[in-house]
């Protein structure tokens, strides 16, 4: 998501809103004095994750969408930071004995910025939008996937009717990528809702500028849904502009001179100047469900092998490479969960570093030749890992890791072939199947997330091609866990069922956990920006300019 430089304004579609406000996280590591704040003005935030190539997070489903729609596309429900579900939306919700059937409430004073009411059609279509294979939605469709029916009860009350218990499904229902939209707005077709969203957010679509920035402007109309929010109106900004600046330093130096307010993305340097200046604020907001990981594909040769699977992680050693590269910003896991998940267990043993133990086990997987570039050979096959790296996905720092891990497995004979590709690369080479190790952040609320990431249905792709059992993990053990965790609403139960469903996946040796998934933002002369206890998202309703 790119450009330093502001764009020439040009109208393109006006409509939207976003749903910013919920249970929030905010760690601020410096807190710089607070000169008197200000309404009204234009807030710049420069964005490092890639330029979505539409705004309608439904399509599809990546983070990028989720930053951005932020602003102007709200959920049924909210979270916050401790996992407790709140109304957004929806005032309240009941299910039935058996699971199977939910009920919501709607709020009746709310309204799409395009004059449309809120209502329990508007949900409807909605929900059926994302199970529509021409929408192409990948995230949000893995979220409804258990909803059959939505039945109209009358227009504050909407009925979903599930073919099973889904104990995730309020999680799934407080993320940005099942947002609720405008039904005139799905209605235009997908090119123009791509372009600007129609939802009952602060703020609405005003322009986009392709690999530039967009112009969010304020819905005057707003009236937050969430108590924690301190604004109960609309936000105090007139509006933000949304530069797409894809390199960090140039980023980080546009946040110093005052070019822009906010940025994401930092890099560890970035972090630890921030952290020690006296005008810089650090929010550090790390998502929730899965941690960032490499995932080795069981599904091919080599690592159909789990003695080359054990073998690599052996070799891999994140550890120094973390400490260095990092600066103290991130914590090493090792759990498939990330730590903000009550329920993570995290176990070092398998991670173990042992070069010996690595170079045993391809021996007695039969990988005992060696070619002239010292690269390991099993009837005339080079023990070969291509690894693709999104460019959009991951800093600097995180290339410099996975060069590092690189290094570290050839001295046990891998060759790595690590490949620098954009996005949309990135994405073709998982579906063609040509990887054998990603790194492939995942994020949904709560620790469902790992049904969506390892149950062997995630094998098959959604209606948009992407699947995301990435690790092509398979075991009929493993599977009967995560459905049994999904079908109960007891905590006490689903918390064992996801611990032994966590032994089962560090112990298939397809997963290699290094960190959380990190999400860190720089202000400088704002204040009252904080983050959604859903997927770590910012939101500026309460943000304002300082004087």
């Amino acid at each position: 998501m790119h450009s330093a430089l502001a764009a020439p304004r040009g109208r393109i579609l006006s409509v939207l809103s976003v749903g910013a406000a919920l249970a929030l996280a905010l760690t601020a590591c410096s807190a710089p004095a607070e000169p008197e704040a200000q309404d009204g003005g234009t807030l710049v935030y420069a964005t490092g994750d890639a330029e979505p190539t539409c705004l309608d997070p439904h399509v599809g489903g990546n983070y990028p969408q989720a930053l951005i729609s932020t602003q102007f596309l709200e959920p049924l429900v909210g979270r916050t930071s401790d996992g407790t579900i709140t109304p957004w939306l929806a005032t309240e919700w009941t299910v039935s004995d058996d699971g199977l059937t939910w009920d919501f409430t709607l709020r009746d004073d709310v309204a799409f910025t395009d004059g449309t009411p809120l209502d329990a059609e508007a949900v409807k279509l909605n929900i059926e939008h994302l199970q529509d294979p021409d929408t192409g939605s990948s995230t949000g469709y893995l979220a409804v996937a258990k909803i059959v029916e939505v039945e109209v009860v009358d227009d504050a009350h909407a009925r979903l009717h599930l073919s099973e218990p889904d104990a995730a499904l309020l999680e799934s229902l407080s993320q940005q990528w099942t947002a609720i939209q405008s039904p005139a707005g799905l209605a235009r077709g997908a090119e123009e809702n791509c372009a600007a969203p129609i939802g009952t957010g602060p703020f609405i679509v005003d322009e986009w500028v392709p690999q530039q920035q967009i112009t969010l402007v304020r819905n005057d109309d707003y009236d937050t849904p969430d108590a924690a929010t301190e604004n109960t109106g609309a936000a105090h900004l007139d509006e933000i502009v949304w530069r797409f600046i894809p390199d960090a330093a140039t980023r980080w130096a546009a946040l110093q001179s005052g070019e822009v307010d906010v940025i994401d993305n930092p890099q560890p340097d970035a972090i630890v100047a921030a952290e020690a200046s006296d005008d810089i604020a650090h929010i550090d907001a790390p998502r929730p469900g899965a941690s960032n990981r490499i995932e080795l594909n069981s599904g091919q040769a080599p690592f159909d092998d789990v003695r080359v699977r054990e073998a690599f992680i052996r070799a891999a050693d994140p550890n120094p490479g973390i400490e260095s590269l990092y600066l103290g910003t991130v914590e090493r896991s090792y759990s498939p969960l990330a730590s903000t998940e009550p329920v993570a267990v995290a176990d070092e043993t398998p991670f173990d570093t042992d070069l010996v133990a690595a170079e045993a086990l391809l021996d007695a997987a039969g990988w005992t030749g060696r070619d002239a570039d010292g690269i390991r050979t099993k009837d005339g096959q080079r023990l070969t890992v291509r690894f693709p790296v999104s460019t959009n996905q991951s800093v600097a720092a995180e290339q410099s890791l996975f060069e590092q891990i690189q290094a570290n497995a050839a001295a046990a004979g891998f060759e790595v072939v690590l490949t620098p590709v954009d996005l949309s690369s990135w994405y073709g080479a998982l579906a063609a199947n040509e990887y054998e190790a990603v790194s492939a952040p995942y994020t949904k609320v709560g620790p469902d997330v790992l049904r969506i990431l390892y149950h062997s249905d995630g094998i098959v792709p959604a209606p948009s091609g992407y699947f995301a059992n990435h690790a092509q993990l398979s075991d009929p053990a493993l599977d009967a866990l995560l459905d049994a965790a999904s079908a109960t609403n007891d905590a006490e139960e689903r918390a064992d069922l996801y611990a032994q469903a966590q032994e089962i996946i560090l112990g298939s040796f397809t997963v290699l956990p290094l960190y959380d998934q990190q999400n860190h933002f720089l202000t400088r002369g704002v204040s009252g920006v904080r983050t959604l206890g859903t997927v770590s998202t910012p939101t500026f309703v309460d943000a304002r300019l300082d004087g």
